[in-house]
């Protein structure tokens, strides 16, 4: 997660084109608004969500990318303490959220900025030999090989199933194992 947000660092700062110094101003306060609920105990997710999107506006006129607005939001919205008897809001908004972000942002995210065009898809292209092999090999080849090889280790002795673990949770490993959207798509 830290190369991540080192990542979105680097991009934010250095390929900024024309700084608006206006609008980073209005940045940096509506971060000092963010900071002060904060430090005042508002546990109300709202303030937080409509002085943000203030926050994403200021970040994307000033020339910086708007995706910072995004982080220093995270880092002002409390996270609570387990002891206390309220909820965390930022975890609340992470629960509500991850579905939408996992399989509608980042996949969406991930086809935009690979370049992948979407025009003049048919199915008969689908169903052409190499965006098939591709598909299958990644979708069902991978976790079959990835499953199998683990079995075999495991029943050859060679290996063993990880304390508390199961053969669905290997699956599910395997499964995983044909994912990869990095930050290098960003």
């Amino acid at each position: 997660m830290l190369d991540d947000l080192g990542a979105v660092l680097i991009i934010a700062l250095f390929y900024t084109s024309d700084l608006s110094i206006p609008m980073l101003l209005g940045a940096f306060a509506t971060i000092a608004v963010l900071i002060a609920l904060n430090r005042l105990g508002v546990k109300k997710l709202l303030p937080y969500l409509i002085i943000g999107a203030l926050l994403w506006f200021f970040m994307l006129q000033s020339g910086i990318h708007a995706t910072l607005a995004g982080v220093a939001l995270a880092l002002c919205i409390p996270l609570g303490n387990p002891d206390e008897e309220y909820s965390s809001p930022l975890l609340h908004l992470e629960e509500k959220l991850h579905p939408w972000v996992a399989f509608a942002v980042v996949p969406i995210f991930g086809f935009a900025n690979a370049g992948v065009s979407l025009s003049g898809i048919t199915v008969e292209k689908l169903v052409d030999p190499v965006p098939l092999g591709v598909a299958l090999g990644l979708l069902i080849g991978k976790q079959v090989g990835i499953f199998a090889l683990a079995a075999l280790a495991i029943r050859a002795g060679l290996a063993r199933l990880p304390d508390g673990s199961n053969w669905g949770q290997l699956y599910g490993v395997a499964a995983l194992c044909g994912i990869g959207f990095t930050m290098s798509l960003f």
